[in-house]
């Protein structure tokens, strides 16, 4: 039988604490060769402005096999009353090749994407960190601003965005049951910046929001939003200055524009990444080893994020009982 998960379903199940502690052994799997991602795979429907990517992945360690479909159509909202992304995750049996559940995958997305920089934020800021600045108000910030606050003993939020007054208001408001921390709606960016001990940045931006004359020294930046080669949200003074972390150093060469521009300026170099994520957790490379310096995460979202959250979601699908069963 297969099981048949609703975003519902998944939302009952799925908590960030859990997420944070699957992606870190998905990311050891990764490091320790028990994994298998190929490159992520594209095909564009330019007639419908639309984008599809396919996301592989086998995990050896935690037994989890499947793909995330991720369709990108630009005119879903007007035409189709429809949202932009949407996500699909096949899971199949690592040992049959059979599907074991098929799930919808955009809370799923939001959910591993916060906790990927959750994780970044466990091994890569100061323990006493208290305030965190939070760019972006979208589908993704409120796991984002979870994440964190579940790592670290976060006093103050600060939420920066280009949104309206009413958009940020409404969004402060949707958190602040769930968080312990104070919430306040920054009056600038740089302020924002320069009072924090971690800045995320989840936003759709194309060109920098910040600017590394505004970092402290011991701030910790995850960068989360940009994942296109022409665009970022991070200015080439805050690469420079960061100790910089890669979600995979193979997946950001082609995509991560806040890199790729820097080395386009001759400003900046590949060479001057000093880890993979997966190679932290396991120990084979340092995180943190100072109070004053910068740490700087960039996530573009890997296969195995979805994969191995799924399998998760699927276990527990079958001991709370959630989920429609049906035969192929």
């Amino acid at each position: 039988m297969t099981k048949l998960l609703s975003g519902n379903d998944v939302m009952k199940i799925l908590n960030i604490k859990d997420t944070i502690e699957i992606l870190e052994k998905a990311f050891a799997d990764l490091a320790g060769g028990r994994a298998v991602m190929p490159p992520r795979a594209y095909i564009a429907v330019p007639e419908h402005n639309g984008l599809v990517l396919y996301m592989p992945a086998y995990l050896k360690g935690l037994g989890a096999l499947g793909t995330k479909v991720v369709t990108v159509y630009k005119d879903n909202v007007s035409k189709y009353n429809l949202p932009t992304i949407c996500g699909t995750i096949i899971l199949l049996d690592e040992k049959s090749g059979a599907p074991i559940a098929i799930m919808e995958g955009s809370f799923l997305t939001a959910m591993r994407t916060g906790a990927v920089s959750g994780l970044a934020t466990k091994l890569l800021s100061r323990k006493d960190a208290k305030i965190h600045a939070l760019f972006g108000t979208g589908g993704m910030a409120k796991a984002h601003a979870l994440a964190v606050d579940s790592i670290r003993n976060i006093d103050k939020l600060i939420i920066v965005s280009v949104d309206s007054d009413e958009k940020k208001n409404s969004f402060a408001k949707s958190i602040e049951k769930i968080l312990k921390s104070e919430i306040i709606i920054a009056k600038s960016a740089e302020e924002a910046v320069q009072q924090a001990d971690i800045v995320t940045l989840i936003t759709t931006a194309r060109k920098p929001v910040i600017d590394g004359g505004w970092i402290r020294p011991g701030t910790h930046i995850n960068g989360a939003g940009s994942h296109e080669p022409s665009t970022r949200e991070i200015d080439t003074s805050t690469v420079i200055r960061s100790k910089v972390v890669c979600d995979l150093l193979e997946a950001c060469k082609p995509e991560a524009g806040d890199f790729l521009i820097p080395i386009e300026e001759n400003k900046w170099s590949w060479d001057k990444v000093h880890a993979s994520l997966g190679e932290i957790v396991t120990g084979k490379k340092s995180g943190r080893e100072s109070d004053d310096e910068i740490t700087l995460f960039k996530s573009v979202g890997l296969a195995i994020q979805d994969v191995s959250v799924a399998l998760h979601v699927y276990n527990k699908s079958i001991e709370t009982g959630l989920g429609q069963d049906f035969s192929f």
